[in-house]
């Protein structure tokens, strides 16, 4: 039987066959790379084809980190998941672990920064320059309409993507090592607590306070420079007015419109001490807090381990609340209507967690140690309490020389 002649189209074309150069292939739109990896049941050498890569360098880079990982038997085995679907995966096996307000956070940002740029990549594909790009698309178009991103903003998209991925190295095992901690990543602009108030303006701002329910609130905010969810979790049973002192034992949020309770952001628990003008005033507000659960009687809902803090009938406080007041009440003592009674020096405005920042500051410059301020404001460690306020510090430096010079002229003057 004679076999039919090949049409010139029906002959394989050689030339325009896709060529493996040292490992690395083009297959259709995208590259792959190919090496031999020992069974570790049979000892056989057998090849694996991993590709998706954007560019044939792309493929390159990951052909050579999985020779060294092969040669270590660290290689990882191939995977189709991808950035999204694992990040999605990831995010509720760590929903236990991850405060709640961190958690919605986490979910924001990886819903509006990640997904839409490498969510659909898959995840054994990226390389570090693919995060850089990353970086450099949310600075540049990453915002609401098309705007730059604040980069404080990318530098904790940054932060997210580190601990996902550094999970897909450790627990998971989806990788060999993580692209994130090889990208450059914007560096983030260090800002110093805002507006700080004089003794007398804080004087002011709490006289302003005083007759409003909720005094008792920003008073123990300014004297302890607890945050605002520790406050608004404390409980009676967690107030010693005897002992002088209260515990600070987690942090109450809202997400999705409910009070979820978690840790503090450090994770302990923290004694912190008060003094005596502070006990009268939790006292007087303990008392204002029974005469209102006489006046509502059965529909008072705070219970028998009822918050310190709570709304007229009991109930929690929305963290809007008492973030909104200070700036209402500033705004009253500004703007007066009576004109003749408008202050000389207004009262410059400021947010309840600056309250936090006018306890440390003053602090600091009375001279108490750093390690003692860190331990009332709950940082983890001191070396967070220098970092934050460096200024304060730096100023308090300048008067060092002068202080050691005057201690040292008494001395010779006895």
């Amino acid at each position: 039987m004679i076999k039919p002649l090949l049409s010139t189209s029906d002959k394989p074309n050689k030339k325009n066959a896709p060529k493996l150069r040292d490992g690395v292939m083009k297959r259709g739109t995208t590259w792959s790379y190919v090496i031999r990896v020992k069974d570790s049941e049979t000892g056989e050498s057998k090849p694996k084809w991993v590709g998706g890569f954007a560019t044939e360098d792309d493929a390159k880079e990951a052909r050579d980190e999985a020779r060294v990982s092969a040669r270590r038997g660290e290689y990882v085995d191939r995977n189709t998941i991808t950035v999204g679907e694992y990040l999605d995966d990831w995010i509720e096996d760590h929903a236990m672990e991850i405060k709640p307000g961190t958690l919605e956070d986490y979910r924001i940002s990886i819903r509006l920064y990640i997904k839409p740029f490498i969510g659909k990549m898959r995840l054994q594909a990226v390389r570090p320059a693919a995060i850089t790009k990353l970086y450099r698309d949310l600075l540049a178009r990453g915002g609401r309409g098309g705007k730059p991103l604040a980069v404080s903003t990318v530098v904790h998209t940054h932060a997210i993507l580190r601990r996902a991925f550094r999970d897909a190295v450790e627990v998971h095992e989806y990788l060999s090592s993580s692209p994130v901690d090889k990208a450059k990543r914007p560096r983030g602009e260090w800002k110093e607590p805002g507006m700080i108030w004089t003794s007398a303006q804080l004087r002011t701002f709490l006289g302003l306070a005083r007759s409003h329910r909720l005094f008792a609130f920003f008073h123990l905010a300014a004297y302890t420079g607890a945050r605002r969810g520790e406050l608004l979790n404390l409980r009676w049973t967690d107030v010693d007015l005897d002992g002088r002192q209260i515990t600070i034992k987690g942090s109450t949020g809202v997400v999705d419109g409910e009070h979820i309770a978690g840790t503090t952001k450090s994770g302990r628990t923290r004694v912190v001490t008060l003094d005596e003008g502070t006990v009268n005033v939790l006292r007087a507000h303990r008392e204002a807090q029974e005469a209102e659960k006489l006046r509502v009687g059965d529909v008072w809902r705070g219970g028998e381990n009822s918050h310190v803090f709570t709304t007229a009938w009991g109930g929690p406080i929305y963290p809007t609340t008492v973030t909104a007041l200070p700036g209402k009440l500033i705004k009253a003592y500004n703007e007066l209507e009576n004109k003749s009674q408008i202050p000389a020096e207004p009262l410059p405005y400021a947010r309840l967690h600056d309250l936090r920042h006018i306890h440390a500051t003053t602090l600091l410059l009375a001279g108490v140690p750093v390690h003692v301020v860190a331990a009332r404001l709950g940082h983890a460690d001191p070396a967070i309490t220098l970092r934050v306020y460096a200024h304060v510090i730096r100023s308090a430096e300048t008067a060092a020389a002068d202080v050691f010079a005057h201690s040292l002229q008494l001395d010779e003057g006895t």
